[in-house]
Formats: C-alpha cells, structure tokens, sequence
C-alpha cells in the first residue's frame, strides 16, 4: 500500500513539474510585436564599467541602434587622455560583437564631449568632435568631419514607408545655464528670449529637416530631455523659449507623427504631451543608462510622464508597425526583461 502511496505522489509530482515546465516555456515564447523597423538606443556608457546589455539588446534584432550620448565618461582638456578612452570602449570585445551586426548612430552629450554640462565654451569642442566621428567610423572625407557640431539626419525607407532619424547635437553651441542659488536644484530656466539651445545654423538645418520630411514617422534624437523638465537638472527647461521655438516648428512644418528620443537622466520614462494644432501627442521616450542608474532614486516631478520611472540599468526599443500606423515602445534590461510597455497609434 505504502508503494501506491508513493508511486501516486510520484505521478502528481512529475504531472505538476510538466505544467510548469510549459508555462514557463509559454512565457519565454511569447509572440513579438509585429515590426517591420526595430530601433534599439540607450545613453550613459561607462567604458570602465562592464556593459552586460549589448546581448541582450541584439535579442531585438534592430535595425539601428541609436547612441543618445554619454558614449564614455571622459571630462577632460587633454586630447590624449580623451583618445584613450573612446579606444578603450571600442576595443571592448561585446561592443565589437555588436556592431558587426547593427547599424551605428550616434549624437553626444556633455561626457563624451569631454566637459560635464559643458556647452558653447568647451576650449576642446572641434578636436572632440573629430574623436567622437572617429568612434562611429565616419570617413575622413564626409561632409560631417568640416561642419561645427555632430547633428545628422538619415532617411530609411521600409515597405514604401519612409522613417527619417534626425539627432541633434545639444552641446557644441549650447549657451550658458542659470544656476539656481535658491533651491537644492542645479539650475532654473534661463529668462524668457535668454540663450540658444542649437545655435542659428542647427536651427536653420532642423528646419530645413522638419519642413522637406515626407517621412511618415520623424524621430529627433536630443540627448537632455525636451518633456520633463521639473527636476532641475540639464534639460530644454533651461531655455523655455527653445521648446517653444521646436513646438511651433513641429506644428508649421507638417512632419509628420514626430517622437523624440533623449537620456542623460540615468532613468528611464516616457513623457507624452498633447500640444495645440498638432494632430499627434509628442512623447519624450528617455533611455538611461546602459552601465549605471539612479538606483537611489525616490521619485521626482514630471507631469508628462505616462506610468512609472525605470530606474535600473536598461536600453530602449521601439517597434515600428507600418501596416497599422502603431509604434510600440519597450524600456528593456537584463536577460532582455520588459520594464515598461508603451503603445502609441498613429493617424
């Protein structure tokens, strides 16, 4: 009797370790969003540091992943010692593996252009320049190595689609910040009028981008946030004037269905805004960072934000559906886990 016993128990143990053992694989094999384009991008890249999500991100299958500045950590005025570090991160073997395999571009922010929160004034900004178009293998003769600053635009065309990526550069001609002395933040917006975000001729560019795009989705990489601007950090709060100039630029262009991705923060979030005139919400979709986070973090103001604050290591993707006009955004991390979901349909 105490046989049955035991062969009984034996069988429910075995019956109960199967239906484990498929929801578990049902759960590892969940079907993908559809996409017909993937862009994979993230910011803040400590080339000390180890990077364990190149793997993970390849698990996408991107198109092109997009560096949204902090490429390394490097604030300094010696030219050699900046050299080293973009070798040192190059060199790195997970990073080689990957890009054999993905598309590169790439804008910077303050710590790769060598000077924390630096701007307009950085003493070292052309031979910076010319080390960040070294990193992503620009050739020596592309029209890229002669203009001041690092701001591209590409065109991919996809099923008859077209889906244009314009980054800016946030830095080379960035104008000095109001340094808040009143409260524990870092700074205070900048009087109405005061200081340029772009400078003239990126202005100009950008324009030129918004008003020619026949895209069907627009995406500007801005490597500060342009939505959240409450924490009194470096963002396109520090110049109100700025955001309004790009809003109106959104809204008189005609480009259609434009989100912008952005990092710096060491969070991630997705900030969405519905502005007047514009026939699609603008969302801020910030990724940061790859090597390090805000892991103290307990919370700050942002009254765009849509859900909660990622604020563990993690990269950002999204998922473009052409046939339906939806772009599904993903904040991912290790073992390529889905922190946040967010779907957006398009007109």
């Amino acid at each position: 009797m105490n046989y049955y016993k035991l062969l009984l128990v034996a069988l429910i143990a075995l019956t109960s370790c199967r239906t484990t053992s498929k929801e578990e694989d049902k759960a590892t094999h969940l079907p993908q969003t559809k996409s017909d384009f993937t862009i994979a991008f993230g910011s803040c890249n400590n080339q000390n540091l180890p990077n364990v999500l190149w793997k993970e991100i390849l698990k996408n299958n991107p198109d092109v992943w997009i560096w949204g500045g902090d490429v390394i950590y490097s604030d300094t005025e010696d030219i050699a010692y900046l050299k080293q570090n973009y070798a040192k991160q190059k060199s790195n073997v997970d990073y080689q593996n990957f890009i054999k395999n993905v598309e590169i571009l790439a804008t910077w922010d303050d710590h790769d252009y060598s000077k924390n929160d630096g701007g307009v004034n950085h003493t070292i900004k052309k031979a910076s320049q010319q080390l960040f178009l070294d990193f992503i293998d620009i050739p020596q003769n592309s029209a890229r190595r002669k203009q001041e600053g690092v701001y591209f635009s590409k065109n991919y065309t996809v099923n008859n689609t077209s889906i244009k990526i314009i980054l800016l550069d946030t830095r080379y001609f960035r104008t000095e910040l109001t340094h808040d002395t009143e409260t524990k933040k870092r700074y205070k917006s900048n009087l109405y009028g005061q200081g340029t975000m772009l400078g003239e001729t990126q202005w100009k560019w950008l324009k030129n981008e918004l008003d020619n795009s026949k895209a069907q989705f627009n995406i500007i990489v801005s490597s500060i946030q342009f939505l959240s601007g409450e924490h009194g950090f470096e963002c396109w709060s520090n110049m109100p004037h700025e955001i309004d100039k790009l809003e109106t630029l959104l809204k008189n262009s005609g480009a259609k269905n434009t989100i912008i991705l952005s990092g710096d923060r060491h969070i991630s979030e997705i900030s969405k805004k519905d502005i007047d005139s514009l026939s699609y919400p603008l969302i801020d979709f910030t990724s940061s960072g790859l090597t390090h986070s805000y892991t103290k973090y307990k919370g700050e103001p942002n009254v765009f934000r849509v859900g909660d604050v990622v604020f563990t290591k993690s990269f950002g993707i999204l998922r473009f559906d052409l046939e339906n006009n939806t772009v599904t955004m993903e904040i991912r991390g290790l073992n390529n886990k889905v922190y946040k979901t967010f779907n957006q349909k398009y007109n």
